[in-house]
């Protein structure tokens, strides 16, 4: 290789376009109460044939796009149940017409399906000699800017070439889990992080169990409520009370369970938001396959759940990709976007990559996976390509060289471009190569999109000798980009040498 050339990945010609095909169905319900019983008086008043003719038609135009229609529909009357006189019986004509004007179809992918993440899948029955199989996640972006995760598969062959299975026909979101269960440590340690150490709070929890769940801590809210009411509060005692139980409903609402059913396909799932903290998207989750100490794997996916005005950090943990997590990330260095998780203990501790600040890229230990106090300054801008700020493109890849982190810089224009260092492999801490060109651009087909002129990762796999980067396209599209990894471990020890 000549010096001062860039060492350049080779671009694939597989691309994962968005389809505004895919839709998924979701409650359509009036935010008054009035407007409700309006909508339900209205249903009532039709004749049976005239209910039937109605849903028939229904039937005939969505049936064929959704494979649990009429169930949706019920479940959609569900959440009017109380406003419900005689006549709408479970099942009935007139109760699933009733779902249908409470139901609307989202388009998951109308606006982009971007920001990819690559893993092993857990299952590789079946696969070659020397091929595997992987699961790429997605951020899926549809009306309103609200993101969700999806999901592909395929095969990486012995040769290193790159095969992705079909997608179905539909899409499906998991049943969530009605009453999930907490740890109360775990709970009232992120109570305090959050400010939330009064009186009230302490009676709520002394009432609870080790473990306990949504349901009983929903009962000893009231209880305790109750009693803080039964006696005279100044005006600062009640809106204490009330903010304090706002708080632990709202973070016990921000850690869930969900699960699919075993026969729906991969590219089925679809995870799409479920408590308020993430209303208004699922944003870049950044997948890794964590090695735990009896040689078993657990995928975790940090990513930044989004209401429309403030974000929080999370942690998605599954060993299937049908039961499905999600617990918020926790402690003083949880500060900021783009945070990923190192494959496996190191020295016995979590690691992790984070930005603390916008601008630099930071290393992080801890001894507990939810929880993270200490940070300290990993690298910053020195290159053009990456003066307005960096971030990372996923989990570090471990190689015999050390852990190879891909990194994203900005530069003039805001143009993202994508880069990499190494580090040690026994102390990350230690950086020991850096390119001093960026690894891939946007070329001109990969500028336009809803943020021109950015290329960006959230998680790539080593197989055969090469680094295999599925990428996003300005924040429109994905595609994947091959290296030889030698080649990039020659160039990445060598610019950190020139310069």
């Amino acid at each position: 290789m000549m010096a001062g050339h860039a060492l350049e990945m080779e671009r694939s010609s597989i691309k994962f376009l968005p389809d505004p095909a895919r839709v998924v169905l979701r409650p359509f319900i009036p935010g008054q109460p009035w407007r409700v019983k309006n909508v339900i008086g209205r249903v009532s008043g039709l004749d049976d044939e005239a209910v039937q003719k109605l849903l028939d038609q229904v039937l005939v135009e969505f049936a064929g796009r959704h494979s649990d229609l009429e169930r949706i529909l019920e479940s959609h009357c569900q959440r009017v149940e109380k406003f419900l006189e005689p006549g709408f019986e479970p099942g009935c004509p007139r109760r699933l017409l009733l779902g249908s004007y409470l139901t609307a179809e989202y388009s998951l992918e109308s606006a982009a399906l971007f920001n990819p993440s690559m893993v092993p899948h857990p299952s590789q029955e079946g696969v070659s000699p020397g091929s595997v199989r992987f699961i790429i996640s997605f951020r899926a972006t549809g009306e309103g800017h609200i993101s969700s995760i999806e999901f592909r598969s395929g095969i990486l062959d012995e040769r290193g070439g790159v095969s992705v299975e079909p997608t179905g026909r539909y899409v499906t979101t998991p049943d969530v889990e009605p009453d999930p269960s907490y740890n109360k440590d775990l709970f009232l340690w992120k109570l305090q992080e959050m400010g939330v150490e009064d009186g009230f709070a302490g009676e709520v929890l002394e009432l609870l169990p080790e473990p306990f769940t949504l349901g009983q801590l929903t009962r000893s809210l009231e209880r305790t409520q109750e009693r803080w009411e039964a006696q005279p509060l100044t005006r600062q005692q009640v809106r204490n009370e009330r903010r304090t139980r706002d708080t632990m409903r709202w973070l016990a609402e921000a850690n869930y369970q969900v699960r699919f059913p075993a026969e729906i396909p991969l590219a089925e799932r679809i995870i799409f938001p479920v408590s308020t903290s993430e209303s208004n998207g699922i944003e870049d989750a950044r997948f890794v396959r964590l090695a735990d100490d009896d040689g078993s794997f657990t995928y975790y996916a940090t990513y930044t759940a989004y209401n429309g005005k403030t974000i929080l950090p999370n942690l998605l943990e599954t060993r299937d990709f049908l039961t499905f997590r999600v617990r918020t990330l926790n402690g003083p260095a949880v500060q900021n976007k783009g945070m990923a998780l190192f494959p496996r203990r190191i020295g016995g501790r979590y690691a992790m990559i984070s930005r603390q600040d916008n601008e630099n890229l930071f290393l992080m230990f801890s001894d507990n996976l939810h929880f993270w106090h200490t940070t300290r300054k990993l690298v910053q801008p020195r290159q053009p390509w990456e003066f307005i700020q960096m971030g990372n493109c996923g989990s570090p890849l471990e190689t015999e060289a050390g852990w190879v982190v891909l990194t994203h810089g900005v530069g003039p224009m805001r143009k993202y471009c994508i880069g990499a260092i190494l580090l040690d492999l026994e102390d990350p801490s230690q950086v020991i190569g850096r390119l001093a060109e960026p690894l891939l651009s946007p070329d001109e087909s990969e500028r336009e999109g809803y943020v021109p002129n950015v290329v960006y990762s959230c998680g790539s796999m080593v197989h055969q000798g090469r680094l295999i980067m599925p990428y996003a396209m300005s924040d429109r599209a994905s595609s994947i980009a091959t290296v030889s990894l030698d080649a990039l471990l020659e160039r990445l020890k060598s610019d950190t040498i020139r310069s």
